[in-house]
């Protein structure tokens, strides 16, 4: 039986953002891994590994969340397009954009789901791990 929340197609539809944004991160990441090239990859490929892997989870999560709500979770990757290149500073400068769009999506998120608490302690979580994520890529940048 759906959850009833107040404003739920807002709700699913700000959801359905995100989750566009997590698909869109799983392929940036995954690209880039397969890309990095040099002393590298002893760290950065991986680092864009794991930044997929959580990205698969984040999805997980906001699918269920939207399953949840009685919605249709989005199979479309948010139109953003990925920029190739080989050069791992243009790559971490990619990754720093995606993971700042994530996090204010989930922000935007956080309001609309302040009387259900299951839902917005789990955004609120994967919130967290978005912030966590800039930080490790301002850090590879230097910054």
């Amino acid at each position: 039986m759906p959850v009833e929340i107040a404003k739920k197609d807002r709700v699913i539809e700000a959801l359905n953002g995100a989750l566009g944004w997590e698909l869109r991160a799983q392929a940036l990441y995954a690209h880039y891994a397969a890309y990095v090239k040099g002393l590298e990859m002893l760290t950065v490929a991986g680092h864009f590994k794991a930044e997929a892997s959580e990205s698969v989870g984040h999805a997980e999560k906001v699918r269920g969340i939207i399953a949840d709500l009685g919605g249709e979770a989005t199979t479309t990757r948010d139109p953003a397009p990925i920029v190739h290149t080989e050069d791992v500073t243009t790559m971490l400068e990619e990754g720093l954009k995606t993971e700042q769009q994530a996090a204010e999506s989930y922000r935007e998120i956080l309001p609309l789901l302040k009387s259900y608490d299951p839902f917005y302690h789990e955004v609120r979580h994967i919130l967290l791990e978005e912030m966590n994520a800039i930080v490790e890529m301002e850090s590879l940048l230097g910054r």
